[in-house]
């Protein structure tokens, strides 16, 4: 049995608990951090110095820390190609497009963007900051764009964990009210996301609870 510390809200949260939905694993998740407290006790301190979410434990195993890490040994473990090939070339193109999809796309806008919109009250929003984050986002979604141009998913043809670290973004990318520019091919591969009922249950969060 998996045990997640982490709440729902959490977009790092979501992408674990997305992952795990499609392997279709059992697991428990204690809602822990921001307004549910949690991070600060000397128990999760143990698990996690960093005091972050999420927080996976397998059964007695050490618990894992950073969402990337978990997401990995979770497809090692229990997933199967073409989510996680075993041919090491073939998952490293996987694994490439999951990395670029952390740190070129994630990063880029849950700090930038996503906190200083929904997160910060209207009167103090900075919205030339904001546009300027925004483009350069965009900059890193047009090789999106063009990819999915050419392939129905991030690294190829089939579903894998690559979506799973691009895609979940995408939701917040295109709820919260910003400015946004026309990507057409990442439109339509979001909308199909929008079709699978691990993406709907994990990464679909109602709009009202996303500032929490």
């Amino acid at each position: 049995m998996l045990t997640v510390w982490g709440r729902k809200t959490s977009s790092n949260v979501q992408a674990v608990m997305w992952g795990i939905a499609e392997l279709g694993l059992e697991y428990h998740r204690h809602d822990v951090g921001h307004r549910f407290g949690g991070t600060d006790t000397d128990e999760f301190r143990a698990m996690n110095p960093n005091r972050t979410v999420p927080v996976l434990q397998d059964g007695e195993e050490e618990p894992l820390w950073e969402s990337a890490a978990i997401l990995r040994y979770l497809a090692t473990r229990y997933g199967t190609a073409p989510f996680w090939p075993a041919d090491i070339p073939a998952r490293a193109q996987v694994d490439k497009w999951a990395e670029w999809a952390k740190v070129n796309i994630n990063s880029a806008f849950t700090v930038p963007i996503f906190w200083k919109v929904v997160r910060t009250p209207e009167a103090e929003r900075d919205w030339p900051a904001i546009r300027a984050a925004v483009a350069a986002l965009e900059g890193k979604l047009a090789i999106a764009e063009d990819r999915l141009g050419q392939v129905a998913h991030l690294a190829g043809d089939d579903f894998t964990l690559a979506d799973v670290q691009f895609g979940h973004v995408l939701f917040r990318y295109y709820e919260i009210g910003i400015e946004r520019g026309t990507f057409p091919n990442v439109r339509r591969y979001y909308e199909a996301l929008q079709e699978r009922p691990a993406y709907r249950e994990h990464v679909m969060v109602s709009y009202a609870d996303l500032a929490v």
